[in-house]
């Protein structure tokens, strides 16, 4: 087999962030500010390269300073940026986040423009997608502007090219115009995709087309857990679409469900959790690493929960993604793999 160039190319948002030096400060009473990068392929992409995969990565920021900090952030963290073009319609996007552990973090989204949303189908055609093992798509990256036909076209290229294709759900409700757009448009990708993650909540928003049901991203109900189910597991009975479905259940660990009918659950890691941010965003990263290293869906998955335990430890979230021999050290000294 002919050696690509990428590992894995992630394609959707990115930003620069903005969290508060202020630990449990309430928002209004913030001092000051850590700038660094964040949008969930971005971190994703962030995540794999510390683990040592070769990552490139397809968004776009504006003709602004704010641009520069981000391409130089990614450069430093070693994503190839080169596939990241600049767009004078729009700016790079912002999003500032208080921090107040353990599970409030106040977040405040500048996306009415964000240059990422501009992507295109040229875009696509100058990036390595066929080149690559792995293409890692969000669902955020569906909900407005060109990127959505970018998104869709990425997709459709790597099906051709018989690459991998991961979705992340990343479900942002206040970035869809209408609750149940959401759901739609997932629902129409799904064919194009091989592996797909997400938390419950995600995945119900995502295929189960309820009357009344849309991304409202509260925890989901017994009884629509059971719908959950049903669909999961319908829709693996499809000849074309998702092989692997990665379900999230934050201290419940994760559930994987494969097309042959297995439902593989693979237990957390028990830590002391400071600051959940990014937490989902290193699993994948770590959940990607072991597919690309040929391991079993369980192993995969554990390599995920460490990567997520040991972001939940720190502050920040792209500068709390581990590295692949702290990680490995962790899972070791943590029950093994």
């Amino acid at each position: 087999m002919t050696e690509k160039l990428f590992d894995l190319i992630a394609v959707g948002r990115v930003s620069m962030d903005l969290f508060s030096q202020n630990v449990g400060a309430p928002f209004v009473s913030i001092e000051g500010f850590d700038a660094s990068v964040g949008g969930s392929p971005t971190n994703i992409a962030i995540g794999s390269s510390r683990l040592g995969l070769k990552v490139a990565l397809l968004t776009a920021v504006g003709e602004d300073a704010v641009g520069d900090f981000v391409l130089r952030y990614l450069q430093k963290e070693g994503v190839e940026t080169q596939y990241i073009p600049r767009k004078s319609n729009g700016r790079t996007g912002l999003a500032v986040v208080g921090v107040q552990p353990p599970d409030q973090f106040p977040l405040v989204f500048y996306r009415d423009n964000p240059a990422d949303i501009h992507i295109t189908i040229d875009d696509v055609l100058r990036a390595p997608i066929g080149q690559s093992r792995v293409l890692l798509i969000s669902g955020t990256a569906l909900s407005r502007g060109s990127c959505r036909d970018a998104t869709l076209f990425a997709a459709e290229q790597a099906d051709t090219e018989e690459v991998t294709t991961f979705m992340d759900l990343d479900l942002r409700p206040d970035q869809w115009v209408h609750s149940r757009a959401y759901g739609v448009s997932l629902r129409s990708l799904l064919p194009r995709l091989n592996v797909v993650i997400g938390t419950e909540e995600e995945f119900f928003a995502a295929l189960v087309p309820s009357p009344g049901n849309g991304p409202a991203g509260k925890p989901i109900t017994p009884s629509q857990r059971d719908e959950l189910e049903t669909a999961l597991r319908s829709w693996l009975q499809r000849p074309q679409g998702p092989r692997v479905w990665v379900v999230k259940k934050g201290p419940g660990g994760v559930s994987v469900y494969t097309r042959q009918g297995d439902v593989i659950n693979v237990p957390g890691f028990s830590v002391e959790v400071l600051n959940t941010v990014g937490a989902g965003d290193a699993f994948a990263g770590g959940f990607i690493y072991g597919y690309l290293k040929g391991w079993d869906w369980y192993k995969c998955a554990r390599m995920g929960n460490a990567c997520g335990a040991l972001v939940v430890t720190r502050h920040g979230c792209a500068k709390a993604l581990p590295y692949e021999r702290e990680t490995q050290d962790f899972v070791l000294a943590n029950g093994g793999f």
